[in-house]
């Protein structure tokens, strides 16, 4: 079963897409007059056929995905929803940088990544029936403003019309029907996560369920590919490593192809790539349910004692709470919930003075932090034991992923954590040793716990 994802709806009156055959010649692909389009006088100027809206996850939250949709000027509404996608990041995969920098300077900065590029998309809509689409993480763009936003909102609006204005050149000069998706935050829409795509099922009519999988495919810059030997103009050359794997792992929740642009538009043989965290290495275990308690062999061992886990945002520790320590009488003491260090102790010493064992549900990286919570032990007279999460830091973030992003799993209601707490932790962390004053220290070692229905959603790319 597929994880539920939430999407936005197309705005009130925004007619489905149906892709329209084209009925006149292609204009030219040159890029420098299609972008010059947009800097002659509008008495000039050809129409722009790109229309523009935005969308959010669901009606409570504002606008994350942008979406631009091009039609040309001759069009067949009425035409049959085609079913084999061919989708495309941008950046690195359509386009580069005319001027040599990482990132575009303006509107005008940029060129076809290879000049096959735009004839090879024209003929996959024209020749072999594909519905084109371009999907692209935009996480510098900003649609909206949190009250608490301090930046210059000028600059950030500036930045949304130049990619708009690039984008309409693109499509323009492409001059098929096809629309860009442009994800502008870490939501549901962000590849790898599928947002994106099922806004394309939608738009263009096609239930998920008929899509044409095996003919479909999805090309990006973003496949994990490690360092090596490449093709240059210059004959091989080194190449550097892929700044991450979310365009390979896109398609792969997807269930569609994926390749490279160097694979796709030049021909060229697959390179060697890895996963900082692969969900095919933690496969669903039917005996899981009934065996994992006695696996887990955590048992209470004092008539009253304090527990402290250690571990990364996302470990499971709270999962671990409800699930083994609740049972056995166990008071859960968490910062997230009593917002600071105080609080928490505070509470354990009420907890304490009534005879009750608590279990302190925080990330108690370091020694210092652990040691406060040794002396409020040794305050109340009672053993302190410590249960260490093992889990890597990646692992985490795609938990926290899961979690933030799957209602059904997240009954504290918690939103995704900034990159700052997994590197904030890894910073701070020292392993725990008995030394400190534990009485023991129970090693948990990552293993996915629930149903059948819960790994479906899990076992996806989150991150």
């Amino acid at each position: 079963m597929a994880p539920p994802h939430p999407t936005g709806k197309r705005k009130a009156g925004e007619a489905p897409i149906s892709p329209p055959p084209l009925k006149r010649s292609l204009q030219s692909t040159t890029t420098k007059s299609a972008v010059a389009n947009f800097f002659t006088p509008t008495s000039q100027k050809p129409k722009d056929r790109t229309t523009w809206s935005d969308r959010g996850p669901n009606d409570d939250v504002p606008a994350t995905l942008l979406v631009g949709r091009y039609v040309p000027e001759a069009h067949d509404g009425k035409q049959t929803p085609r079913r084999k996608i061919a989708a495309f990041d941008l950046d690195s995969t359509l386009i580069t940088t005319s001027s040599g920098k990482k990132h575009g300077s303006n509107a005008t900065d940029w060129k076809w990544w290879h000049p096959r590029v735009p004839g090879m998309l024209q003929d996959l809509y024209r020749k072999k029936d594909y519905q084109v689409v371009i999907l692209s993480n935009q996480a510098g763009l900003a649609l909206h403003f949190e009250p608490s936003y301090k930046g210059p909102r000028a600059n950030a609006q500036k930045r949304v019309n130049e990619f708009k204005q690039k984008c309409s050149a693109i499509l323009n000069s492409l001059d098929i029907p096809t629309t860009v998706y442009a994800a502008t935050e870490r939501d549901i829409y962000r590849k790898p996560r599928t947002g994106m795509w099922k806004e394309v099922c939608e738009d263009y009519d096609i239930p998920e369920s008929e899509v044409d999988l095996e003919q479909s495919f999805f090309v990006g810059d973003a496949g994990g590919r490690i360092a090596g030997l490449g093709h240059s103009g210059q004959g091989v050359a080194a190449v550097a490593k892929d700044f991450s794997c979310s365009d390979r792992n896109f398609a792969c929740n997807v269930g569609i192809t994926y390749k490279t642009p160097e694979e796709y538009f030049l021909g060229e043989k697959p390179r060697e790539f890895s996963r900082d965290f692969d969900v095919t290495t933690f496969p669903f275990d039917e005996t899981s349910l009934s065996s994992d308690k006695a696996e887990i062999a955590f048992e209470k061992k004092n008539a009253q004692e304090v527990v402290i886990f250690c571990g990364p945002p996302g470990a499971g520790k709270s999962t671990f709470f409800w699930n083994y320590l609740k049972p056995l009488g166990y008071e859960r003491v968490n910062q997230d919930i009593l917002k600071s260090r105080d609080k928490c102790i505070q509470v354990a010493r009420e907890q304490l003075a009534q005879g009750i064992s608590v279990a302190v549900d925080n990330t108690n990286a370091d020694i210092e932090t652990r040691a406060l919570w040794v002396e409020v032990a040794k305050t109340a007279k009672v053993p302190i034991r410590c249960v260490w999460f093992k889990t890597p830091i990646h692992l985490c973030e795609h938990n926290d992923a899961v979690r933030a992003h799957n209602k059904s799993l997240n009954p504290e209601a918690r939103q995704v954590l900034p990159k700052l707490a997994f590197t904030g932790f890894a910073s701070r962390y020292k392993q725990p040793q008995l030394k400190e004053g534990f009485q023991d220290i129970v090693e948990i070692d990552f293993k996915f716990r629930g149903t059948k229905e819960e790994h479906a959603m899990w076992a996806q790319y989150w991150t």
